[in-house]
């Protein structure tokens, strides 16, 4: 009934409705993403494989409509490089067809992220967005679906009304199937969000099953409920680009037969966009989501033994009658806990969480608000710290980035270049040190820096510089990876017996990209960093040290030194001092570190005391220097007198030695290491047993120089060596074109 006014007062008037034609409805939302960092030639071919082949197809089913997310990284190449298909998805938007979904615009993880940066990326985006295809953004993709209740009132403050996430989220809050068949009202300090559950079952069908069996999943639901919300939510290139997937969904015809069955069941089936899913019908009900992410995730995040009993239980239980009810209560783990199982995400997050936090106080401080010049550099390194901020490199499981050295350097590049920026815009001084809590550990770190270097040391650690960043070229030397053990290298072991030779979900895949990767599987004692003290026995060999087959007989590479700085408006300095052990012998090792003006090498000091004077040690000091290739012309060791010793990747076992330097043509950057005591010299790669989209592969991830020597006591029992690290740094031959900071302006 509708109530209608006339001057006469008040009358009721009954209105005929049209009846329903849709028993269901279908939303599909697509997901199309590319990391901050990758490779050209990789996005062009996801271009080529993926999105531009399902948007030619969808143009032809004019009855059907989707909702797309494309991310800031890939959407600004995509306008850069095939503005023309940007201009196609522009007209699909303005007929109606195509509903576009914003997000944070350098797809961070939401919860990672200070909430200033979160509501300033989110709004950026959804105004670059809304300017370019001339729409309205109102809903949100959840980046990995890592989801927190505390992110709703940041999302209505941004402008967002609704968001998508799994339908596991919700059964993790205690609902059943039958009830995640639309959207739910949640909430958070009085803002109210709507959520839409999307199909597990749905990810898993589509596109690796026949269409058919979707249409009958959906004609089963349509049967138990009248009017329902059905949403698949999952990533674009899993039409095209994910492994067999290409031939699967388009040379075999996969995506037409199945447009074709959504066509042709349109009198009861609607494709519809979460819009106008929001617009037309009423939310289910109240709910408030636990902290989750994709199951999958979950699982990815649990430290190595529990993801192993958790896989375990899973197989032994899984043919038991009790099994689909115990199922529902079992949880993974906590995606925050990525930065505990990996400290190299750790490190990541602490330097991003350390630029917003300089950044916020540059802008809140007002000490460059005057200067139009200064405002400028603070606008630039915001871009540069979104950017660094982007997701893929912080997480790994059989997605996600951190064993790639490319996607992690890239994150450095962006941070590096923020913090350059702010000291513009505020007139850093030149030369600092200062110590604090930089990765949040009730431990202080220390953070020495000049116009060329910015170096970070971990006294609690063993000592270690754990980061070493070129501020010219944007480069962290020390962007590294330990080797560790991986739930999935059991399937390593296993053998490539139990590859797939059709297109099936990537986490169903077991494929190998390299031979005898069992081989490689080696796990390292400590992390690969820098000024990580050894001692090993005099019967060691190289190959035993670089596979971890030597025992180390001292107790300083993870030990806990105490830390003194000293200031000069010159050069600073760290010193740290150790009293430790090497079996049972008592010696102490300080070591110091100095940064002088820029041009100068980083000077690096030892004294052993308490050494016995009977009796002979081998003492080794390990560097790692990563982001340089492995098996490239133009990566070369040097000896002393500049000639070419081999690629970086290449192990070397050199004596009376005091003197290597490692160049690489493509960073265009050389670094010198000499030492004032001649002695040996050990090299070898760090190459790490992985998972990516294509299967397991080997990556290298770092290259160790550690110099050592046979030490005695002198008649004090001390013995000494002094080292000086220098990096020189020139124009690259290659490098990626980064994009420039965007504006307001679209071209």
């Amino acid at each position: 009934e509708a109530l209608r006014v006339d001057c006469c007062g008040l009358h009721f008037a009954t209105q005929k409705r049209s009846p329903m034609t849709h028993s269901i409805r279908f939303c599909l939302a697509l997901h199309n993403h590319q990391p901050i960092g990758n490779f050209d030639d990789v996005i062009e071919r996801a271009y080529s494989q993926s999105y531009l082949p399902f948007l030619e197809l969808f143009e032809s089913f004019p009855d059907l409509r989707i909702s797309m997310h494309t991310s800031g990284p890939l959407i600004t190449w995509l306008q850069q490089r095939r503005p023309e298909y940007l201009e196609r998805i522009a007209r699909l938007v303005q007929s109606g067809r195509i509903e576009i979904i914003g997000g944070a615009f350098y797809e961070p993880i939401l919860t990672m992220i200070p909430p200033r940066d979160r509501r300033g990326q989110i709004q950026q985006f959804s105004q670059w967005l809304g300017r370019r295809f001339d729409t309205s953004i109102r809903g949100l993709w959840v980046p990995e679906r890592v989801w927190e209740a505390s992110l709703v009132s940041d999302l209505v403050e941004a402008g967002i009304e609704y968001t998508v996430l799994d339908d596991y989220h919700f059964r993790c809050a205690g609902l059943a199937h039958n009830q995640l068949l639309g959207d739910y009202v949640t909430e958070d300090n009085g803002s109210v969000l709507r959520v839409f559950p999307g199909s597990e079952p749905l990810r898993y069908t589509i596109p690796f099953h026949d269409p058919q069996e979707t249409i009958d999943y959906l004609h089963e639901i349509a049967q138990q409920r009248h009017n329902a919300t059905v949403v698949f939510a999952d990533d674009g290139e899993k039409f095209g680009t994910w492994p067999e997937t290409h031939e699967h969904v388009y040379v075999n015809g996969w995506l037409r037969r199945f447009f074709d069955a959504l066509t042709e069941n349109r009198h009861w089936i609607e494709t519809s966009t979460l819009a106008h899913a929001a617009d037309t019908t009423v939310s289910q009900g109240k709910i408030y989501l636990p902290a989750a992410s994709y199951r999958e995730m979950t699982e990815w995040s649990l430290p190595v033994e529990r993801q192993l009993e958790f896989d375990e239980v899973v197989h032994q239980m899984q043919n038991d009658w009790r099994w689909p009810r115990i199922k529902k209560f079992l949880r993974g783990g906590f995606w925050r806990n990525f930065k505990v199982k990996y400290e190299e995400a750790n490190e990541l997050y602490a330097r991003m969480m350390a630029v917003s936090r300089r950044l916020e106080e540059a802008e809140t401080g007002g000490q460059a608000l005057d200067s139009p010049a200064a405002i400028d550099w603070l606008d630039q390194a915001r871009d540069h710290l979104y950017r660094g901020q982007c997701n893929c490199a912080y997480w790994h499981g059989a997605f996600g980035g951190i064993y790639l050295p490319h996607l992690r350097n890239a994150v450095y590049f962006h941070l590096i270049y923020a913090d350059n920026l702010i000291d513009r815009a505020v007139g850093q001084a030149a030369n600092t040190i200062e110590a604090a809590d930089f990765n949040f550990d009730l431990r202080p770190e220390v953070r020495l820096c000049n116009r060329d270097l910015i170096c970070w040391f971990r006294p609690s650690a063993g000592g270690q510089m754990y980061e070493l960043d070129l501020r010219d070229i944007g480069h962290n030397l020390l962007a590294t990876m330990q080797r560790r053990r991986e739930a999935y290298h059991e399937k390593v072991k296993r053998g490539p017996q139990q590859q797939h030779g059709h297109a099936a979900s990537i986490h169903d895949r077991v494929v190998f990209k390299q031979e005898n990767l069992d081989q490689h599987l080696v796990y390292d004692a400590s992390p690969r960093k820098s000024l990580i003290d050894h001692f090993w026995s005099m019967e060691a060999t190289p190959d035993q040290v670089a596979r971890c087959q030597a025992p180390d007989l001292g107790d300083f590479a993870t030990g806990q030194y105490q830390s003194t700085l000293r200031r000069d408006p010159q050069r600073n300095q760290i010193l740290m001092r150790r009293e430790g052990r090497v079996g049972d012998h008592p010696i102490t090792i300080t070591k110091g570190v100095t940064l002088g003006p820029p041009d100068q090498p980083l000077l690096i000091a030892y004294l052993l005391e308490g050494l016995p004077t009977d009796q002979t040690w081998r003492f080794a000091i390990e560097f790692n220097f990563a982001g340089l290739a492995a098996g490239k012309e133009d990566r070369q060791f040097l000896d002393a007198r500049g000639q070419p010793l081999g690629d970086v990747g290449r192990s070397l076992d050199l004596s009376h030695c005091d003197r290597l330097s490692l160049t690489d043509q493509w960073l265009g950057l050389q670094i010198d290491l000499n030492w004032d005591c001649p002695g040996g010299v050990w090299t070898f790669p760090i190459q790490t047993v992985s998972q990516s989209e294509s299967g397991f592969e080997l990556v290298h991830q770092s290259t160790v120089v550690q110099p050592h020597w046979l030490v005695r006591g002198d008649e004090q029992g001390r013995w000494a060596v002094q080292l000086q690290l220098s990096v020189q740094t020139r124009s690259p031959t290659a490098r990626p074109v980064e994009p420039a900071p965007l504006t307001s302006e679209i071209n």
